[in-house]
């Protein structure tokens, strides 16, 4: 036992030692080449297309095994439960690169106990608008925040042998018609904002393989964008890893090759071996490319020891308790503090009873959905995590105080013409309701909903359409709720207007129309359904608005010393391949409401990728508590930090508006009308001036509820002594930035120090401030910490579109110091000269 435990510590050190080499192996580059003069074109060829779904196939001939990934932005997947970790948004609310690494490490361990060679993650994208349905997998707006939280997860993973995918390459900012969507970018935008962060993860961290987005840039499927995924890629940033697709993202396997692609996943579909091998034969397609391919993937193979090691480490645990911990750890520094008026938190001595309410409080929101769900061991959810804490001292009453969609669903609250309870349905043999329907019947209620991601399309498409009434109770505002699954289309119509419509589109989450109605004044129903699949997965109800909230919760909460909504959204709400809503899910605003107006210590707690809605029901509650997608820890940490057993130190990594309209992408967010068979195009016209670039460049504009970088702490900090070394630097040289931080309140807390520059006289549209450094510290009661950062030409750099390069201006530039972009009581100023 001994030795098999030193070895696999020899062969972690070895392992760690050729990885850190990166590129700079000429005995692997010599192992590769002999491997490849031994491969013939065909067997060069059927390496560039995966196999099995998540491999990349075998060569016995070489000795090259099988290789396996996984899904891992938030936790490895695909054989079976995991350890859960906090999404990205989640990760990067801690701006603590160290943690990061820390789940790194975890995440490889994960991956090497069952046997996986990649993991497809960290996704580097911005947040753009609240709505992207993948923003929890992201690090947020800014991006030398997201390059270095990104660059701590790649280190950690790539340290235990496991390869990195940092994805997805590039301009992926929505998750609307994803697979279609062309998206315009200048040039310098594109460098400045949405690239930075892949480029750290290839210069800083050497990542082994980069994946490519579905969208096209500028009009090219980033498959077969050879400007950037060629020409930015892997000329200008070196990097000699592998570029794969993402599942099924290849159009046009010609283009793709000759613009870089290496791997197409999860088979070569596009660049299939009968379309490329003729063309490399007549030497239309270049062989050298070929080679450079075929190199890339073994060279990988070489440099994580793939040849020479089994992947599958039998000495590591899968439900490892010194992981559980990392996830732990990540979960309590995610956690933003952005309201906490009259010290309602955290609950002191005389809260004796709590009173826990919400859909979101149980089971366990963990992650979200999409191919960054993880299924944890046992997940900790607000209520396990808050009972075990408060312990036999306090009393912890828990209601979900909403029905669920299931149980809206099944109310037989719709009529026949006739009067019989239900909806006549009318099935027709055609995809678009075309002549007589085949068949009628009579469903009770409209409960079929399944909540299905991917899933196999029908050969004969059919279509259903279901008609009745609606007779109001009472007078008020009504939800009509739908819900469908993958592809499926549908329109719900009340007396003859549209108020819901699901368009064919990949993914979507239950949609609701409130509609106000007179009580016995019924009201005609008709719902058009087009399922992708061969069978009905739709649900629809009917609930009262005044109606919605349990009577039992809103009595549990006004007699309790203190009341927790949990809400917000979970994995069939907010997931990969749709957008999401701005406004909370439905419900979720009139429950908080209830409870706000009988208890008076309302606290919410929300889960959600981004920003939401706060304008209908913020101003009632004393505090907010944004959670993120915690990870399986996720229910311990809220507890602790509601009972004030640790201090919140979460930080936002993106600006929280308090209206849609004052986001800087609103105008140019969402896709206008287009031909049918075109791409939905959009243009990013706000350029670099994304999330808090914007506000604090334009403050006469509404500026944000909550601002980037911040969070509040049960304590309070003071920064002082402010110097800047050189005050005149040169444009190649470094510039130090130094400043006293102090814990100046009463407990223990973290405080993170953040370093904005800005050009004022620029002669081009520069940010008033953007992030250059950050440090986290965590400092005691009354302790002072020095601080110094340096800022490098980078820094004080912008591209210039005309060289095609980064330019520092002969200028005086300000530097500000502080814990938020628009709080910085530091500031000086410096200038650059030659």
């Amino acid at each position: 036992m001994m030795r098999r435990k030193l070895l696999a510590t020899v062969l972690s050190c070895l392992c760690a030692a050729q990885i850190s080499a990166a590129t700079s192996d000429p005995a692997g580059d010599s192992r590769v080449d002999g491997m490849l003069g031994k491969l013939s074109l065909e067997q060069k060829v059927e390496l560039l297309g995966g196999v099995d779904n998540f491999h990349i196939r075998a060569v016995p001939a070489i000795g090259l095994p099988k290789l396996a990934m996984s899904d891992g932005p938030s936790g490895v997947r695909g054989d079976g439960p995991s350890t859960a970790y906090a999404a990205g948004i989640a990760l990067a609310a801690t701006w603590d690169p160290a943690l990061a690494q820390r789940v790194g490490e975890a995440m490889g361990r994960d991956a090497r106990a069952r046997g996986f060679h990649f993991i497809l993650g960290p996704g580097v994208n911005m947040y753009r608008a609240p709505q992207n349905g993948r923003n929890m997998e992201y690090y947020g707006e800014d991006p030398l925040l997201a390059g270095n939280i990104a660059v701590g997860v790649i280190d950690g993973i790539q340290s235990q042998g496991v390869v990195a995918t940092v994805k997805h390459f590039a301009a992926n900012n929505s998750e609307y018609d994803r697979r279609h969507l062309n998206t315009l970018i200048d040039e310098r935008t594109l460098r400045e904002i949405y690239l930075p962060a892949f480029e750290m993860a290839v210069k800083d961290a050497h990542v082994g393989a980069v994946m490519g987005s579905y969208n096209l840039v500028n009009g090219d499927y980033l498959t077969e964008n050879r400007t950037i995924s060629d020409g930015i890629l892997k000329r200008d940033w070196g990097f000699d890893g592998i570029f794969m697709s993402d599942w099924e993202a290849t159009h046009d396997g010609v283009k793709a090759f000759k613009a870089g692609l290496d791997l197409e996943m999860p088979a070569a579909t596009a660049m299939k071996p009968e379309l490329l091998l003729p063309l490399l034969r007549n030497g239309t397609l270049s062989l050298a490319d070929l080679d450079d391919k075929v190199r890339r993937i073994l060279r990988t193979a070489v440099r994580f020891g793939f040849f020479d090691r089994a992947q599958t480490d039998l000495t590591l645990p899968r439900d490892s308790l010194q992981n559980d911990a990392v996830a732990l750890d990540a979960a309590r520094e995610a956690l933003v503090l952005l309201k906490n008026e009259h010290h309602a938190l955290p609950f002191d001595a005389h809260v004796k009873t709590i009173a826990l309410i919400g859909p979101n409080a149980y089971p366990a929101i963990a992650s979200a959905g999409g191919s960054s769900h993880v299924e944890a061991f046992a997940p900790t959810s607000a209520l396990t995590g808050l009972a075990a804490a408060a312990g036999d001292q306090v009393k912890v009453l828990y209601k979900r105080g909403l029905p669920s969609p299931d149980e809206v669903f099944k109310q037989t609250n719709f009529r026949t013409s006739d009067g019989q309870p239900g909806l006549v349905r009318e099935n027709f043999a055609n995809a678009d309701f075309a002549g007589k329907p085949e068949s009628r019947a009579v469903d009770a209620h409209l409960d079929q909903w399944k909540p299905e991601l991917w899933t196999t399309p029908a050969v004969d498409r059919r279509s259903i359409r279901w008609s009745g009434r609606f007779v109001p109770a009472h007078d008020g505002d009504y939800i009509f709720l739908a819900a469908a699954a993958s592809l499926d289309a549908y329109t719900l119509f009340v007396d003859g207007k549209p108020v819901i419509t699901q368009p064919h589109r990949e993914g979507q989450a239950p949609l609701f129309a409130t509609v106000a109605l007179k009580a016995g004044a019924s009201v005609d129903v008709r719902l058009d359904y087009q399922p992708d699949v061969s069978y009905s997965r739709i649900g629809l109800g009917v609930v009262a608005v005044n109606e919605l909230v349990s009577a039992d919760a809103v009595e549990m909460a006004r007699h309790a010393d203190a009341a927790v909504v949990a809400v917000g959204f979970d994995g069939n709400s907010e997931s990969e391949a749709f957008d999401r809503t701005f406004d909370l899910p439905w419900g979720q605003e009139a429950l908080i409401q209830a409870i706000a107006a009988v208890n008076p210590r309302t606290v919410v707690t929300v889960n959600s990728g981004g920003a939401y809605a706060t304008d209908r029901w913020l101003g009632k509650v004393p505090a907010l508590l944004q959670s993120w997608y915690p990870g399986q820890q996720g229910g311990r940490a809220v507890a602790e930090v509601l009972l004030g057993q640790r201090s919140p130190e979460g930080k936002l990594p993106i600006s929280f508006e308090r209206a849609w309209r004052d986001n800087p992408t609103h105008d140019w967010y969402d896709a206008p009308a287009h031909a049918p068979g075109s791409n939905p195009t959009v243009k990013y016209g706000e350029g670099v001036f994304l999330g808090y670039r914007w506000y604090t460049s334009q403050p006469r504009k509404p500026q944000p509820l909550y601002p980037f970088g911040y969070g509040l702490t049960y304590s309070s900090f003071r920064f002082s002594n402010l110097q800047v070394k050189p005050a005149i630097a040169t444009r190649e040289g470094e510039v130090t930035v130094s400043f006293d931080v102090t814990n100046t309140g009463t407990r223990e807390a973290a405080e993170v120090a953040q370093v904005y520059v800005g050009e004022p006289g620029a002669k081009v549209a520069r940010p008033a401030r953007e992030l250059k450094a950050f440090r986290k510290v965590r400092l005691a009661a009354g302790q002072t910490t020095h601080v110094e950062l340096p800022l490098n030409r980078r820094a004080f750099a912008w591209y210039d579109v005309t060289s095609h390069g980064w330019k520092v201006d002969l200028a005086r530039f300000e530097i500000h110091v502080g814990n938020a972009s628009n709080d910085t009581p530091l500031s000086t100023a410096i200038t650059m000269g030659n």
